[in-house]
C-alpha cells in the first residue's frame, strides 16, 4: 500500500513546533527544531537511536518540560495551556504498555474517562471491533502477547479521536499482516481528518508506504525534510533504506546540511 499524498483541508496546523530545544547538562539533545503537522497529513519523524526523536514526542506529550521554544497544538500553546492542548492529542509506543492488571476494556474505559469521550461504552466497542479485539476484551492486558497489547494501545490511542496523533514505533512488535492492516487503520483515520499524525519507525518500507513527508534528525537538528518517495534520489541515495543509514553514519556527507 503506498500512501497518496494528502488531501489537505484549509486551516491551521495541528502541530506547530517552533525553535524546539531540550538540553541535558552540555548535552544538546534536541537543538532548534520546527516543523509543523497539517489536518490529514502523516509526518514521520526518522533518525538513529539518540537522534532526539523520542525526546521530542515526549516535549508534545508534556512528559518534559522543554529548555526553550515553542509548541502549539490545534493553535493551542501548551506551555500555558496544558490540559486544554493535551485534550486534542492522544499517543502509542511499544514501550508504554497499558496496566496489566486491568482487562482489555477496563483500561479503555479509564482512559475514555480521563479524555472525556462522550458516548463511550459505543466507542469502545467500535475501537475493539477496528483492532479485532472484541474476543479479548475481558482479559488482563498483562497476559496478552506483545502484538495483542500493542493493538490495545492503538486502540486507546484512537479512542478520543485526537487531532493529534503521536506514535512511536508502533508496529514493531506486530507480524506483517496485522502490521499491514494497522497502517491502513492509521492511514484511513488521517484521510478522513481532521486530525495529523506524527510517526517515528525505524522501517523505511512501512515510512515509505505511510507517510506524506518525513523528517530526518541528526544530532538532535532536523537535516533533510521532504516526500519519503523521492526524497532519496535528490540526495543521490537508491532507497530510504540507504538515506537513513547515511543520516546514522555519514551525515555531513549529505547535501543541505546546516553548519
Amino acid at each position: 500500500m503506498t500512501a497518496s499524498p494528502p488531501s489537505m483541508e484549509p486551516g491551521p496546523a495541528v502541530l506547530e513546533i517552533c525553535e524546539l530545544c531540550r538540553s541535558y547538562g552540555d548535552l544538546q539533545a534536541v537543538d532548534r527544531v520546527s516543523f509543523q503537522v497539517g489536518p490529514r497529513e502523516i509526518v514521520g519523524l526518522l533518525g538513529p537511536n539518540g537522534a532526539g526523536k523520542t525526546t521530542t514526542i515526549n516535549m508534545v506529550l508534556g512528559v518534559l518540560q522543554p529548555t526553550s521554544g515553542s509548541i502549539r497544538i490545534d493553535r493551542v500553546d501548551l506551555a500555558s495551556r496544558r490540559s486544554q492542548a493535551l485534550d486534542r492529542t492522544n499517543f502509542a509506543a511499544v514501550y508504554a504498555p497499558l496496566p496489566g492488571n486491568l482487562t482489555v476494556r477496563q483500561n479503555l474505559r479509564i482512559f475514555g474517562m480521563i479524555y472525556g469521550v462522550e458516548g463511550l461504552a459505543r466507542r469502545i466497542d467500535e475501537a475493539l471491533e477496528l483492532f479485532e479485539l472484541r474476543d479479548l476484551g475481558d482479559t488482563r492486558c498483562g497476559v496478552l502477547s506483545s502484538g495483542e497489547q500493542t493493538r490495545v494501545s492503538l486502540a486507546k490511542a484512537m479512542l478520543n479521536r485526537p487531532h493529534l496523533l503521536l506514535l512511536d514505533e508502533p508496529t514493531a512488535s506486530l507480524d506483517p499482516a496485522t502490521a499491514r492492516d494497522i497502517r491502513r487503520i492509521i492511514r484511513d483515520f488521517a484521510d478522513q481528518g481532521p486530525g495529523g499524525v506524527l510517526w517515528t519507525s525505524h522501517n523505511m518500507h512501512e515510512v515509505e508506504a505511510v507517510c506524506d513527508r518525513v523528517l530526518f534528525l541528526s544530532r538532535g537538528r532536523i537535516l533533510l525534510e521532504g516526500n519519503p518517495r523521492t526524497l532519496p534520489q535528490e540526495h543521490g541515495k537508491e532507497s530510504l533504506d540507504d538515506l537513513f543509514v547515511a543520516v546514522a553514519r555519514e551525515p555531513l556527507t549529505l547535501e543541505g546540511v546546516e553548519a
